[in-house]
């Protein structure tokens, strides 16, 4: 089990006291999405719960990307939200994907024709002021300290640039979150084995449950989002499960 190996991301990075820790999460997280990478999809379209390409397209154009701005997709992974945001912007560099695994890299470059680069969100390789729009999709329980991400969303965007933040939000009630763990900690992984023959696809859904698990409270993601100097913040659920988070930096 996953979990055995390298404890959740919630739960882990919390542990983690000193770099040479977190550099060894950072490196078994990146080889468990490199070694699954041609499964991605697959897994993803599994566990999406909606929230596949045309959502993520809609998403964006409702949270205002508009034609002429500069975005960036942090978290591409095999580069869905990246290319909903060509198909909205249209114009060619107005997109610009990053990821930490190369396998993940590799798989986008097949789909999309943007910039891909190789990197993290607590470290974000652009200058400041370089984006009109910033996009987290359902990576926000991968990062380790919500506080140095934010800080670096908000440092490479543009005055007035937004981030919008996307994640899976446990069921409130105790019987959607019994179902929930069922499906996503029982079920999905044996499913994802049994289509894909691959257990490093089966193990990477297990990790996908316990990072769901684990994620951090939206009360938490909000207050972090207004300490790191966001402002205008908005938080919609849609169909109680798909979590949206809009921040604005401000200035002229």
């Amino acid at each position: 089990m996953w979990r055995i190996v390298c404890a959740s991301a919630g739960a882990f990075a919390r542990r983690c006291l000193d770099r040479r820790a977190r550099v060894l999460w950072l490196s078994r997280r990146r080889a468990l999405f490199d070694n699954a990478a041609e499964h991605y999809d697959f897994v993803c379209g599994l566990g999406s719960l909606g929230s596949g390409r045309r959502y993520r397209r809609w998403v964006l154009q409702q949270s205002g990307l508009r034609i002429g701005m500069k975005f960036l997709d942090v978290a591409t992974g095999t580069g869905m939200i990246a290319q909903g945001a060509t198909r909205i912007l249209g114009g060619p560099g107005a997109v610009v994907g990053l990821d930490p695994s190369a396998g993940m890299l590799r798989e986008a470059r097949k789909i999309v024709k943007v910039p891909l680069v190789q990197g993290t969100v607590e470290e974000l390789p652009f200058e400041d002021g370089h984006f009109d729009f910033l996009c987290l999709g359902y990576a926000l329980r991968h990062v380790a300290d919500l506080g140095v991400a934010f800080r670096e969303c908000l440092r490479v965007l543009k005055p007035r640039g937004r981030v919008l933040i996307l994640e899976i939000t446990l069921p409130r009630s105790s019987f959607g979150q019994r179902f929930f763990r069922i499906y996503f900690e029982s079920v999905l992984p044996r499913i994802t084995r049994l289509s894909t023959g691959s257990a490093k696809a089966e193990l990477l859904m297990q990790y996908y449950w316990d990072t769901i698990a684990n994620c951090v409270a939206p009360e938490t993601i909000l207050d972090v989002l207004k300490s790191s100097g966001f402002s205008d913040i908005e938080h919609r659920v849609r169909g109680g499960l798909l979590s949206e988070y809009i921040g604005v930096k401000s200035g002229s």
